[in-house]
């Protein structure tokens, strides 16, 4: 997974942590938590908190069971827990039982102190991903350094099958979007305990990244989310980022998960598996979710899905959108400049015909049926006309005529994609939620990548080290503007405004109104406001048919 490698430094490292007598503890119930004294940064760590009963036998494929409180009267919380079943990452690491919350907070903290909360929801394509990867450490050392600390949460919830079931048995157990489920118990423990760790449970800012950002977006759609949270930041991800479906389209990636998995795999074209997948162990479903993700038709086959009335997505995002049905809360939105070039193999010769026949295979159907082939086949005609075959005017942005040595059409897929999945979303999200008088901020992180290959540019996920703390390549002008996102970003939790004169000295950030419609460009050479106007004609158009175009197969 390209995420955990970008952060795979960002762990939490045992230099200058004592695990002793005087390490930090918090008492939940009966039970007394002990952490991690983080001494050289004046910090506490708790992890590994079970938020949620394990998630196995009778309670695999269900929401969650909450579980607010321990049973016992000490638990070590000085390591993070196990990550959540998934491709990639050595057994040993993994377990089923990895529904825990993890808090990072200044030393000293007193229970009435109700310091602001960060609550973070991670990406990876809803198939990986793990709290352990982000340590929060410089995130809550600048809000200490600036006067204004912030209490830091993040969490594990479900993946690939288990966190996104498909197909109509779940459909008709009512077992999907199960991970959204998880990260609602997160939040619902984070509105129970968060006091006694010093934080003020009003006082939660929600904040994720790609599939973290698209889960959190999606939360929003329910008015009551308020509830939860007060304000939220979202990188690279919209509510209608992802494709909407009805699970049964992707029946076929249930059925291949259930033939992988040994002692089920004879009920894989039934609607019975639920009962023997609950009975077997855990390296028979971790056989069967390896399985079902190498024989998917698409590269990322679990996604949430429209869950009916009372659910999370009721119906397609932009139609919720449309009505202004979502949670009025002020946010943040942005986006990288070049979103489309890390999920486009570089080795294809991309002619207009290979392009049209990518956006048909991938986009609208089978969510939308009611825009047929032929209107499809008419959009993407027009919208190939507005992206041209023109690698100066391509993805990666501000390279010229430079194709790397890839095809000419690699450029102008990326742009498509980038524009497709990500920059057309936040902007249609961004100015219906400003519309309706809703508070809110976008900015465009353009700061170049040196370390990345020069044809992915300033490619999807890298902002991420930048908000914590850990820029991959510490130049002067990349430290300062990480130093001034992580300011942006607390000041936004603390005082539900970017530009609280706390902290180092940045621009302005502007907010984002339906006469002011501007985005801050992070850069550390030129962090700058902007028009929110770039490549205006063919993202006008693609918002015009929200329908066609936002309502991804296989992403």
């Amino acid at each position: 997974m390209f995420i955990l490698q970008v952060l795979s430094s960002f762990t939490l490292i045992a230099v200058g942590v004592q695990a002793a007598a005087d390490s930090p503890k918090v008492q939940l119930g009966r039970t007394s938590l002990i952490g991690r004294d983080v001494t050289l940064l004046k910090q506490d760590f708790f992890g590994g908190i079970p938020f949620a009963e394990p998630p196995i036998g009778n309670l695999r494929l269900r929401p969650p069971v909450l579980k607010t409180t321990l049973d016992t009267e000490t638990l070590d919380a000085s390591n993070f827990g196990f990550a959540c079943l998934q491709s990639g990452i050595p057994l040993t690491e993994l377990s089923e039982d990895c529904l825990t919350i993890n808090v990072f907070r200044p030393s000293g903290v007193m229970s009435n102190d109700s310091l602001p909360v960060m609550f973070w929801t991670y990406g990876g394509g809803f198939a990986g991903g793990t709290s352990a990867i982000y340590n929060a450490s410089a995130i809550v050392a600048q809000s200490i350094v600036r006067g204004t600390p912030v209490i830091y949460v993040n969490f594990n919830y479900r993946l690939g099958p288990l966190g996104f079931p498909q197909g109509q048995e779940a459909a008709n157990n009512k077992a999907l979007n199960l991970a959204l489920h998880d990260q609602i118990a997160a939040l619902t423990w984070v509105q129970e305990n968060i006091g006694a760790f010093g934080g003020d449970k009003t006082k939660v800012t929600v904040f994720g990244e790609s599939a973290g950002a698209i889960m959190t977006a999606i939360q929003l759609l329910n008015p009551s989310f308020s509830q939860f949270a007060r304000a939220a930041i979202f990188e690279s991800g919209s509510a209608a980022t992802a494709l909407t479906f009805h699970a049964q389209h992707r029946q076929i990636d249930w059925n291949n998960f259930v033939a992988g998995v040994p002692g089920c795999a004879g009920l894989s074209e039934t609607n019975n598996t639920f009962g023997c997948l609950q009975s077997v162990n855990t390296t028979a479903i971790l056989d069967g979710l390896i399985i079902a993700q190498n024989e998917a038709p698409e590269e990322f086959p679990w996604s949430p899905a429209i869950d009916g009335e009372g659910g999370f997505m009721p119906e397609l995002p932009s139609l919720l959108f449309a009505k202004g049905t979502f949670a009025k809360i002020p946010f943040i939105s942005g986006t990288n400049l070049d979103e489309g070039t890390l999920f486009i193999p570089p080795a294809i010769d991309y002619t207009a015909e290979v392009i049209m026949n990518d956006i048909i295979a991938n986009f609208s159907p089978p969510a939308v049926p009611f825009v047929s082939i032929g209107q499809l086949e008419n959009a993407v005609t027009h919208l190939l006309d507005l992206y041209p075959d023109i690698p100066a005017l391509g993805s990666p942005f501000n390279t010229g005529n430079d194709t790397f040595g890839l095809s000419s059409g690699y450029k102008r897929i990326s742009a498509l994609f980038g524009d497709i999945s990500f920059q057309s979303q936040r902007r249609l999200w961004i100015q219906t939620a400003s519309n309706a008088g809703v508070k809110t901020f976008s900015y465009l992180f353009t700061q170049p990548q040196p370390t990345n290959p020069a044809s992915l540019g300033v490619s999807h996920g890298s902002e991420i080290a930048f908000v914590y703390g850990a820029p991959p390549n510490a130049t002067a002008s990349a430290i300062a503007l990480s130093t001034a996102m992580i300011d942006y970003w607390v000041s936004f939790a603390t005082s539900l405004d970017p530009n609280d004169g706390k902290g180092s000295s940045r621009p302005t950030w502007e907010q984002y109104t339906p006469k002011n419609q501007v985005l801050i460009q992070l850069n550390g050479d030129n962090t700058t406001i902007i028009p929110d106007d770039y490549r205006k004609e063919g993202i006008d158009f693609m918002n015009s048919m929200p329908l066609t175009f936002h309502h991804r197969r296989s992403l």
